[in-house]
C-alpha cells in the first residue's frame, strides 16, 4: 500500500486570491485540482465514488460542454465534501447550496465568489 501523506490544511482565501492574480489564475487551478484529489482520498472510502479529474475537466469536459461539466462537477464535488462534513461532524455547514448560492448567485453582489471559497477551504481544512 502506498505511504500516507498529510494532506493540506493551511488554504486560506486571501493567500488564494493574492497567488491567483499573481499567476493570472494558475494557482486557482491547482489548487482545484488539489481538492479534488484529496477529496478522492478522504471520501471515497466512504461514498463508493470517485471526483472526476479538474485536469479532464478543464481541458477537456468544460470546454466540450460548453462550461456545463464546470457547474456539474461543481455541484457534485461540494456535496461530497458536505456529506463528509456531516459524517465527521465537523461544527461548518458547506454543500452543494453553498456552491449555487454564493459562487453562482452571489456573483450578482460581488464577494459572494469569495464567501464560497471561504466556506470550501474552511471545510477542506477541517477534514
Amino acid at each position: 500500500s502506498a505511504p500516507v501523506s498529510q494532506l493540506r490544511t493551511n488554504r486560506g482565501l486571501a493567500k488564494f486570491i493574492i497567488l491567483s492574480i499573481l499567476t493570472l489564475g494558475i494557482y486557482a487551478l491547482v489548487v482545484f485540482a488539489h481538492i479534488s484529489e484529496e477529496t478522492n482520498v478522504v471520501c471515497s472510502r466512504y461514498d463508493g465514488q470517485k471526483t472526476m479529474n479538474y485536469w479532464l475537466l478543464v481541458f477537456i469536459v468544460g470546454p466540450l460542454t460548453l462550461g456545463i461539466g464546470y457547474l456539474v462537477w461543481h455541484h457534485k464535488l461540494c456535496a461530497r465534501i458536505g456529506s463528509e462534513v456531516t459524517r465527521r461532524g465537523l461544527d461548518c455547514k458547506f454543500g452543494a447550496g453553498d456552491y449555487w448560492g454564493w459562487n453562482i448567485l452571489g456573483t450578482l453582489i460581488i464577494v459572494g465568489p469569495f464567501i464560497f471559497c471561504y466556506k470550501l477551504f474552511k471545510a477542506m481544512n477541517g477534514i
